[in-house]
């Protein structure tokens, strides 16, 4: 059933077409308020400005990065008079507005933070019972993109309040990106959320637990997405999208070949990519994998179906995605390999397009998003195809259809 609070009914901000791109400071900064100790880290104007500007210098905009979203640890410890939230005055002595007028002025959008509970997660206020008051709030300081947390609150009738912040944000009648939190807080403790609900109220939600910087998270994330596909999948598409949360690449806690994985795997579920690293120290080779403009293209793809596992082969996991373009009645797709090998050498996967259940009577050509010096190549769905794979690695290949008729020249074939 669909809520009508007012005059409006489910999500009407036309946002969201394709999974959102853009850079928040939890992962990486967390609540690092103390600036005489870490001037450089905590969360403070200067830092969002800094990430602004790399983000723009250093083509992260160009790539399709686009948001620039403070989490939680932003605000004052109380409302003011009128009951209002404000800016920490230490942190953030220009103010939102002004911080959100430099991110515009960018070319950028920005993003803030708020809690559906009494407190936020760090116990700054949270939204209850000012639901209307801060959705106007944030419509006057030109926010963009909401992420709004769950906690201090019944996580029995959290939606509640998504569905009432959803209309609130619709009448401020500024277009405004809705993250919701509410499907996390119910489906570890068991209770499988409402995601028909949620398609009718959030652009994208936070399925499970918050991403830590290390590989074990980020598998056990992949493997809970995995497991629950078949009632997660047909949720998400144009305008709404399951959230396996952000962007660990470039922090402490993942090799370079994990890293690829990472990317690889969230390109495949459509996810929205969200980074969190210090783009100011970031190393190239992990910017590299941020910036792969046939990866991102992989997650943006116009059809925005949500790929699934498929099956794990000799301990790798491969998992496709239905892209274009289409021919006929055959897709293009996307394919990730994530390997859960240890045994400290690049093993050689093999598998044909068909044990993947990907067929076609014209064939496909073969594109490596990884490597794009290797030629691409023209192949049937019985062909074998042969990928090395290093431990705990990813790779993502591309196998665009061919069209029925046509006679298709390429490289090295």
């Amino acid at each position: 059933m669909v809520c009508i609070l007012g005059n409006v009914l489910g999500l009407d901000n036309g946002l969201g077409l394709t999974p959102p791109m853009g850079w928040m400071h939890w992962q990486r900064f967390r609540c690092v308020i103390d600036c005489e100790n870490y001037p450089d880290e905590c969360i403070s104007e200067t830092l969002f400005r800094s990430m602004a500007d790399r983000m723009v210098e250093d083509g992260y905009l160009d790539a399709g990065y686009e948001y620039v979203m403070i989490d939680d640890c932003w605000a004052s410890k109380k409302r003011n008079g009128n009951g209002r939230l404000e800016a920490d005055p230490q942190r953030f002595p220009s103010g939102i507005k002004n911080l959100s007028d430099y991110i515009h002025g960018k070319g950028l959008k920005f993003g803030i933070y708020g809690d559906y509970g009494t407190y936020t997660c760090a116990g700054y206020p949270g939204s209850k019972d000012h639901l209307q008051i801060d959705a106007d709030t944030f419509a006057e300081w030109g926010v963009d993109y909401l992420k709004l947390d769950g906690c201090h609150i019944d996580y029995r009738n959290i939606e509640i309040g998504y569905i009432e912040m959803q209309k609130y944000l619709n009448k401020t009648g500024r277009p405004i990106m809705f993250s919701c939190s509410w499907p996390d807080y119910q489906e570890e403790q068991g209770v499988k959320a409402n995601y028909s609900a949620l398609q009718e109220t959030c652009n994208l939600w936070r399925n499970w637990k918050d991403i830590e910087d290390e590989w074990a998270s980020v598998t056990g994330i992949v493997d809970w997405f995995a497991e629950n596909q078949d009632r997660l999948a047909p949720f998400a598409g144009p305008g709404h999208w399951n959230d396996p949360d952000m962007l660990i690449i470039g922090d402490y806690g993942l090799s370079y070949e994990q890293s690829k994985a990472q990317m690889a795997i969230w390109a495949i579920m459509a996810a929205p990519l969200i980074m969190s690293v210090d783009l100011r120290t970031i190393e190239p080779k992990f910017r590299d994998i941020l910036l792969n403009k046939d990866v991102i293209a992989v997650n943006q793809d116009r059809l925005g179906i949500q790929g699934r596992f498929v099956i794990r082969k000799e301990r790798i996991d491969i998992w496709t995605k239905p892209v274009l373009p289409k021919e006929e009645n055959t897709n293009s797709y996307a394919i990730a390999l994530m390997s859960r090998r240890v045994d400290g050498y690049s093993y050689r996967l093999n598998f044909t397009l068909s044990q993947l259940g990907i067929k076609s009577p014209d064939g496909f050509i073969l594109k490596d998003l990884y490597h794009p010096n290797i030629p691409l190549k023209e192949i049937d769905d019985e062909e074998h195809i042969v990928v090395r794979i290093k431990p705990s690695g990813g790779e993502i290949l591309l196998a665009t259809a061919k069209p029925s008729s046509a006679s298709v020249t390429v490289e090295g074939v």
